[in-house]
């Protein structure tokens, strides 16, 4: 069965580098500050947070995904570049082996950003995936930039 693979595009006024150190950088302080009902913690559960690290995401009791392991694939500081893949996650791997994102800030002409996130779901021998399938997890990494970026224009000296 083929890649899934879809591209999501957004942007914004927050600048670029903001973004990358508050949704990448830093993600683990702040995710669950901003978003408790949803995110419970993320840490750093090996490595020193480059790549092959692992990091773990532990979700709030009531979800039907109760953790997901994330490996980092790359980290570039300099081109605003960051990808993970998914290694373990309860419920998320049922119809696929592997999921992979690979996201990328830009600077805009206007002095914001404009983020790129491209997904790809590789899926289980023998299983048809659709992208209806995965809707629920493209809104939600939508919802936490929108967070991420009130925040960021709300506090216009954090992560300057």
């Amino acid at each position: 069965m083929a890649v899934l693979t879809f591209t999501d595009e957004s942007t914004t006024t927050v600048q670029a580098e903001r973004l990358f150190k508050s949704l990448i950088l830093d993600a683990h302080n702040l995710i669950p500050k901003l978003l408790p009902q949803a995110i419970k913690k993320v840490e750093l559960v090996q490595g020193n947070g480059g790549p092959g690290s692992i990091q773990e995401i532990t979700i709030v009791e009531g979800d039907n995904i109760k953790h997901l392991k994330h490996r980092i694939d790359a980290l570039d500081k300099e081109n605003l570049a960051y990808s993970y893949t998914v290694i373990e996650g309860d419920s998320v791997l049922e119809k696929v082996d592997s999921v992979s994102h690979e996201i990328k800030f830009e600077a805009t002409a206007e002095g914001g950003s404009k983020t790129k996130n491209i997904s790809k779901y590789q899926p289980k021998e023998g299983v048809d995936i659709k992208e209806e399938d995965f809707k629920a997890d493209r809104e939600e990494a939508s919802t936490i930039l929108k967070v991420v970026e009130a925040y960021l224009v709300a506090n216009p000296e954090a992560y300057a």
